[in-house]
């Protein structure tokens, strides 16, 4: 495949990018500046795009099977996640492209509550990161509101750090995936495992859904 990723210097797109290229697929990787381009491998096609430009977010994912977005603001810039989201999915509704999104774990539920999400249980979440849950949070209604692209959001499991590609993985629609000590954690390789593979072989048209250990 052809895929376009947004967001391919962060932390978990840097990963996307990876796995992608391992798995012989060409991929584009679109970053905010020409500066960004040291940061990434010598076998994509490197792009700058101002996502706020419409026209320039048309034109760069031209010619691709796959978008994939794994966009994060800096702190301080958390309410244009939906934004950029936004310009990603308006894009991939004009070329009739399926999108993936990168999302946030705020919308899930949290195991042995009474319907207790991330972003609502009182005192789950850090306050350093409260903000990015509610983007998160108001990206996927977004995308749940987008009946004119093939999207799918794979939100993480509680916790997500930097770790080992053990390409095992438990996906859930809704809920926390937790292990056997009922933590909630995946690690960004894995993370990665899964959303390629859902690219190959989609199986979540238009839904959301998580990934964890178990």
């Amino acid at each position: 495949m052809n895929i376009i990723v947004f967001g391919a210097t962060g932390d978990i797109g840097s990963r996307i990018v990876s796995e992608a290229l391992q798995r012989g697929h060409k991929v584009t990787a679109v970053t905010r500046n020409e500066a960004a381009f040291s940061k990434l491998p010598d076998a994509v096609t490197p792009v700058a795009a101002n996502l706020s430009d419409a026209d320039k977010v048309v034109s760069v994912m031209a010619g691709h099977d796959l978008a994939i977005t794994a966009l994060r603001p800096p702190t301080g810039e958390e309410a244009q996640l939906p934004v950029l989201t936004q310009a990603v999915v308006q894009g991939a509704a004009h070329h009739q492209m399926r999108v993936l999104i990168v999302g946030g774990a705020a919308r899930l539920m949290i195991p042995g509550t009474d319907g207790e999400t991330v972003l609502n249980a009182e005192g789950f979440l850090p306050a350093s990161a409260v903000e990015i849950a509610r983007a998160c949070q108001v990206q996927y209604e977004q995308c749940l509101a987008s009946q004119d692209v093939i999207w799918s959001y794979l939100s993480p499991a509680a916790m997500i750090a930097p770790g080992t590609r053990t390409g095992q993985y438990t996906l859930g629609t809704d809920t926390l995936v937790t292990d056997s000590d009922g933590q909630s954690r995946i690690s960004m390789e894995d993370f990665a495992v899964a959303m390629l593979d859902e690219a190959e072989i989609p199986k979540h048209l238009q839904q959301a859904f998580t990934v964890g250990y178990q």
